[in-house]
């Protein structure tokens, strides 16, 4: 079921109206909960229902036998079993063709033809979301972070919790487990909020990421018509589709928690505005770097074992990272990408610290915020490459045509830069993105909630119209443009 569809607004007022029905009874609210997030995922394909629930059973009693134990030995064992069960399911279901394929290329390298074909494997939707979430559980168990929970409702909602369920934000139960033990009362405010979260979010899905994948697709889908020119134009608007495709599905779980009393994690923080890569990462995808971080970066050594070991963990947490997108060279040469200008990052600091003093870039001012801005930008489109190209030999061939077939003149061509846009689509788009940076810029000076909140009544309720009208006005529907969220295909 997805947010911007028919289906998901009628189930959504519906499942609010009981929840705060039955909020005070703990036990009947969390029963509610977990029926309306299987009904949720079921909506796509129930067959696939019957993973979270083996994921859940068996992280469930895992957690509460390790408990139980100080036998360190036994205690790995249980733990063994629990990253067996989790990652064997998204190992099988996401990359096993991946590795077929892979093996089939490698003889082929030595004039080898081997006769395999691939399987027929449909990748559940979320898989690798709910996979690192229910893990977490298990890990911090192991580690003696976290007390098991006896309350078998509670942890299968927290595992299939529906508004962050199929593309985060990934929550550790740390965080989360523990409000489905609290009773909420309604706040008019928590929920007004919430819904105004969700309409930003719809906005950004509908009004910018779809409307940019109108041209993306047209160019990324027939590399062979463009060239350097149309291929900048599409991969700078691929940034902002990805950005506000996957922000704006964060806002709207974020804001459907909190209409429910729940507090879901940050899960974006204007990237687009780093001055280098690491703060990039700060800002972008915040719950999966986090996890990288504390559950395979930390453990590998993080930065205790020399400079060397530190280069070698950051590249193998991206190239991770970029495996954890896709089962595809072309999300592994992303992540490498990533983690490369990491380890320049970390490797040069001092380097470029002294350097930047020199010349004056270390002023915290609007024109070198501008400078590292546009770098950071541009490295970041130049990985969005990888990501969005359909093929190894796509992307390689868009890269070339960066250098080869650009002209400069082309700029300047509406017909270079309106090829899958009319004219009017392409001003739309234009202002929507210039009211994003803007919003946002307000935002983090003044907090637009708080703002609201002091303006009368008719200012509020005129400018909660204006955005859905302008969801409605020029928000992309029908058969021309269906479009899922980016990252349920992860």
């Amino acid at each position: 079921m997805l947010f911007n569809s028919l289906d998901f607004a009628i189930f959504f007022p519906i499942v609010f109206a009981l929840y705060w029905l039955v909020a005070r009874n703990l036990t009947l609210r969390n029963v509610l909960i977990l029926v309306a997030s299987y009904t949720f995922y079921g909506w796509w394909d129930w067959r696939f229902l019957f993973l979270i629930a083996v994921s859940t059973l068996v992280d469930f009693y895992v957690g509460k036998k390790m408990h139980k134990i100080e036998n360190k030995k036994k205690r790995k064992q249980l733990l063994f079993v629990s990253l067996l069960v989790n990652l064997g399911f998204l190992v099988y279901f996401k990359y096993t063709n991946f590795f077929i394929e892979s093996f089939v290329d490698s003889f082929r390298l030595f004039g080898k033809e081997l006769e395999v074909s691939t399987l027929n494997i449909i990748l559940p939707v979320g898989i690798s979301f709910y996979t690192f979430q229910t893990l977490s559980y298990t890990i911090d168990i192991y580690r003696k972070q976290l007390k098991p929970t006896n309350d078998i409702i509670a942890f299968s909602a927290f595992v299939s919790f529906f508004p962050q369920l199929v593309a985060g934000p990934i929550e550790r139960a740390s965080h989360l487990l523990p409000q489905f033990y609290k009773t909420y009362t309604f706040n008019y405010k928590l929920v007004k909020s919430g819904l105004l979260l969700m309409a930003f979010g719809l906005f950004k899905k509908m009004v910018i990421a779809d409307r940019a994948a109108l041209y993306v697709n047209q160019v990324y889908n027939n590399v062979d018509d463009y060239g350097g020119v149309g291929y900048i134009y599409a991969t700078v608007l691929f940034a902002f589709q990805i950005y506000c495709d996957f922000s704006g599905y964060s806002d709207i779980a974020i804001g459907l928690g909190r209409t429910m009393g729940f507090d879901l994690m940050k899960n974006f923080d204007s990237p687009y505005i780093s001055k280098s890569l690491t703060e990039f990462w700060r800002r972008w995808h915040i719950s999966l770097s986090t996890w990288f971080r504390d559950y395979l970066y930390i453990p590998l050594g993080g930065s205790k074992k020399g400079k060397y070991r530190t280069y070698a963990n950051l590249f193998i947490v991206f190239v991770v990272s970029g495996l954890w997108h896709g089962a595809a060279m072309t999300f592994i040469i992303w992540g490498a990408i990533h983690g490369i200008i990491l380890m320049i990052e970390k490797g040069t600091f001092t380097f470029r610290k002294r350097l930047f003093n020199k010349i004056g870039l270390d002023k915290n001012n609007f024109s070198n915020h501008l400078f590292f801005g546009f770098i950071i930008f541009t490295i970041v489109c130049f990985g969005w490459v990888f990501f969005r190209a359909n093929s190894l030999s796509d992307s390689l061939q868009i890269v070339s045509g960066f250098f080869s077939d650009f002209n400069l003149g082309d700029m300047f061509k509406k017909e270079t830069y309106l090829i899958g846009f009319k004219p009017n689509e392409f001003k739309v788009i234009t202002i929507a993105i210039l009211m994003l940076f803007a919003f946002e810029y307000f935002h983090k000076k003044h907090n637009s909630i708080k703002f609201l909140n002091n303006q009368s009544t008719l200012f509020r309720w005129s400018f909660y119209l204006s955005i859905v009208i302008l969801i409605m006005l020029f928000g992309i529907y029908g058969d021309r443009n269906i479009q899922e969220f980016i990252y349920f295909q992860f």
